[in-house]
């Protein structure tokens, strides 16, 4: 049986001796349960910084604002990016808001906290002096700091909040949870009039109701002499999710695999028209929407994983990435309306050729074209980037080319979600590699993907499409371990045709550096420096030869010499 978050939560708050109560408190435990998958639990505080008059606005800013949006951002999105998107534009609104008031002490500006637990995961948000506890074990862990500047015989000040500045650093974190973990939040008006000891006391007493725990840490803080609003939320993790990994295979073979497909079957309303390609791991087949005469291909699973959870979750996945992919450079995923009764799914047909082919059928090079080709790309590319998506596996045969020149990434069957990966499971997943003379370094090492290592796949097919061989040859692909990495060199373009501006290559070994420290950290940079030179790259080429290449001056160098050491030896020997 599945086994769902289950959290229980109290809270309150008091203005104290002030005259206003400028925290805020709030919490969102989805009861559908699909987006508590999603999505998980939210819980937030915020107080108010009391130097400005409209700290109240700007807590209760931060509360709801952080509450409405994060359930709102794309599901594909991992919980870090979400919470921080929505926090960044907060911020921003707050900030601007700030800069309207002539009056300097109007200002909008609050600390918060944020804590999401999603599947087995406390995720922590936190800007300020307010603080996040973990009570496990009889034991009380303080998980934020305290963003505080301390002045020498001066008063201490906030060295961080919300609205104060229109960039924003916020503290991230995460820790796992067992059920029992109780998490306690607070303003400073409670932690700085109550001793760590004396929260834990009142933490673990024999009150079981969590609202009049929070009601007793208020008034303890008060009775020691509290001079600020006083508030708290505690939250305790009562069941967390789980599954058996014998459910999630039930499921995840819920539907069975298509029959044998041929010419002429119909499958829930598509006409088999004939396969277009066939692998280990999958087939493609071009059919006909009975209902509408268009032109479809249908992807189904190999037999050959048929009980293998890991492979089935993924193929899954694919259509799954694809519904949420909206870009004219990404092949479509279409929507099914008839009742599917097999695993498979539908995309549309794009009639045309690989960047493979193309780059086959190409006589000479055309930067023009190339540009083009990579502008398109890089299009479809973002469109993974913005939902937090790595594609993983792009390489030649994975970039169609329509007829009229419309350049489409297809194939997700590597593509990694940020969201998906966030929600713990049985099963295994372990990370598709592409093809590895396309395969960023990082992968071949076992460190995690990053936007760049999709850049640095298009940096080998940009060197691909102009010199049809590839930036480290095969090199790449033999490399195994770090030491084999660091070994590989560079294949300046110029090795292999001429008249290529050395701009341009200088733009495409940056991008493919092994190291992507060393690349670009945008796709948008590769692009610009592709179309027109970089001025740090035109320096580059008014060097001294000794300051561009000094190896190459001093092989240089010493052919000189053993010239004229040879013409001397000439001259003396007649």
């Amino acid at each position: 049986m599945t086994a769902k978050l289950k959290v229980s939560v109290g809270s309150y708050s008091d203005k104290g001796i002030k005259e206003e109560n400028q925290d805020s408190i709030g919490h969102m435990i989805p009861t559908n349960l699909n987006l508590l998958s999603a999505k998980g639990a939210a819980f937030t505080l915020a107080d108010g910084v009391s130097s400005s008059s409209e700290a109240k606005q700007a807590s209760q800013t931060c509360v709801t604002g952080f509450l409405n949006d994060y359930f709102s951002t794309p599901d594909s999105w991992s919980v870090k990016k979400s919470g921080g998107k929505v926090l960044t534009s907060i911020n921003t609104w707050l900030y601007s808001q700030s800069n309207q008031f002539q009056d300097i002490s109007r200002g909008l500006a609050s600390t918060f906290c944020g804590l999401i637990l999603k599947s087995t995961t406390a995720h922590l948000f936190h800007v300020g002096d307010s603080r996040i506890y973990q009570l496990r074990a009889n034991s009380l862990e303080q998980l934020t700091t305290d963003h505080r500047i301390h002045m020498p015989g001066e008063k201490e000040y906030l060295g961080r909040a919300m609205g104060v500045d229109y960039r924003l650093d916020i503290d991230y974190r995460k820790v796992p949870t067992e059920v029992g973990d109780l998490f306690f939040i607070s303003t400073d008006g409670v932690h700085d009039y109550l001793s760590d000891k004396e929260i834990k006391k009142i933490l673990t007493s024999d009150e079981t109701n969590l609202t009049l725990i929070c009601e007793q840490i208020v008034a303890h803080s008060l009775k020691q002499g509290s001079l600020d609003n006083v508030s708290c939320q505690l939250l305790r993790i009562d069941q967390l999710p789980s599954q058996d990994a014998d459910e999630i295979f039930s499921k995840l073979t819920a539907l069975p695999f298509p029959p044998e497909l041929y010419e002429g079957v119909v499958l829930d309303g598509y006409r088999i028209t004939r396969e277009l390609h066939a692998s280990s791991t999958s087939q493609l087949y071009l059919a006909i929407d009975t209902d509408t005469d268009e032109k479809v291909v249908i992807k189904t699973p190999s037999v050959n994983f048929e009980d293998d959870p890991a492979y089935l979750e993924r193929f899954q996945l694919e259509e799954w990435a694809g519904r949420r992919l909206d870009c004219p450079h990404v092949i479509r995923t279409i929507e099914q309306h008839r009742p599917r009764r097999f695993l498979y799914y539908v995309m549309e047909y794009i009639e045309g050729k690989t960047l493979e082919q193309w780059i086959e059928d190409q006589t000479e090079v055309d930067l023009t074209m190339i540009r083009n080709i990579v502008s398109q790309a890089i299009s479809g590319l973002r469109a993974f980037h913005r939902l937090d998506m790595l594609h993983q596996d792009i390489k030649p045969g994975n970039i169609m080319i329509t007829a009229e020149g419309l350049v489409k990434i297809v194939d997700f069957g590597s593509t990694k979600i940020a969201g998906i990966a966030d929600i713990s499971t049985p099963i295994e997943r372990k990370e598709l590699l592409g093809t590895k003379h396309y395969t960023a370094p990082e992968y071949l090492i076992e460190q995690s993907g990053t936007t760049q290592s999709d850049l640095f796949s298009l940096g080998c097919i940009i060197y691909e499409m102009i010199t049809a061989k590839l930036p480290y040859g095969d090199g790449l692909a033999k490399a195994a371990d770090q030491r084999a990495l660091n070994r590989l060199k560079y294949i300046p373009i110029s090795n292999h045709i001429a008249n290529i501006p050395h701009w341009v290559d200088k733009a495409v070994r940056t991008a493919v550096q092994i190291d992507p420290d060393n690349r670009y950290e945008k796709l948008s940079e590769l692009e610009s420096d592709l179309r027109k030179p970089n001025p740090n790259y035109l320096k580059e080429d008014q060097l001294p030869l000794l300051e561009r290449n000094p190896l190459g001056f001093w092989k240089a160098f010493a052919g000189i010499l053993f010239v004229l050491n040879l013409i001397l030896a000439y001259l003396l020997l007649r």
